[in-house]
């Protein structure tokens, strides 16, 4: 039987550890890290994860890199399924330094699930060998999404992120903002280009898309989401999640 502990993974001498393993909805994991890199995929269900720098959401079919010692949170919404591979450190020139969802391909997804299929201490010159680094080639391959809220050090910029998080409806436009942070339009603006890489209205419309996504995995209805999030119908919050939301059902 294979330990569905993180912390069994840490230490195995291989590149690539790999543990399955579920949870129920509503389910979490207090703040904590890994010593080795953990790349998180959603079999099924969706993830929220969150640090000190960032929010991600993961939906199925996608997995968060995580760089080693990294603490991080991961909420579960929906019962979730997930295929944890920890990557052995020395096995990590070139990978990014950041928190990133990316996209798993069929290649990716299919060789994860066979090396849950190996031993754990696999034949490195054997089957076992040859899918740790299949998996190692493509996530360095992999695109990034745009599931990522990154949230700004500035403790100012940092609170008008986390209301935007917590009412990601809330009517408030640019200037009261930064009238409630206590800053001008312009070092608003300014900050969050600097410390995001976004502006302010695109970190918006993307805590709207990462809250509509968490709700819609909760089982609320379309347009329940739609509303939640600020969006006037499902149509214009599709437009912004595609597939991911499905249409409403009322049309």
């Amino acid at each position: 039987m294979r330990s569905i502990r993180a912390e069994d993974y840490q230490e195995v001498p291989r590149a690539v550890a790999v543990m399955p393993k579920s949870f129920a909805a509503g389910s979490h994991t207090d703040r904590h890290f890994h010593p080795r890199a953990q790349l998180l995929y959603a079999t099924a269900g969706l993830m929220m994860a969150t640090a000190e720098d960032g929010t991600w959401v993961v939906p199925e079919g996608h997995a968060l890199w995580i760089p080693p010692r990294l603490p991080h949170a991961v909420a579960m919404h929906g019962a979730v399924s997930m295929c944890s591979a920890y990557l052995a450190v020395e096995a990590l020139a070139g990978f990014p330094t950041r928190a990133r969802v990316i996209e798993v391909s069929p290649l990716l997804a299919a060789a994860l699930v066979a090396l849950t299929r190996e031993p754990v201490l696999y034949d490195e010159a054997g089957r076992g060998g040859h899918l740790a680094a299949l998996v190692l080639d493509e996530i360095a391959r992999a695109p990034e999404t745009k599931l990522t809220l990154p949230l700004p050090g500035d403790p100012r910029l940092r609170r008008v992120c986390l209301g935007l998080i917590g009412d990601p409806a809330a009517a408030f436009d640019l200037d009261a903002w930064a009238e409630r942070a206590g800053l001008s339009r312009r070092t608003l603006t300014r900050g969050f280009r600097r410390e995001t890489g976004m502006s302010f209205g695109q970190w918006r419309a993307r805590a709207r898309v990462v809250r509509a996504l968490a709700l819609a995995a909760d089982g609320q209805a379309p347009r329940q989401v739609a509303t939640a999030v600020g969006y006037r119908s499902v149509q214009a919050l599709r437009g912004r999640t595609g597939k991911l939301v499905g249409p409403d059902p009322e049309a």
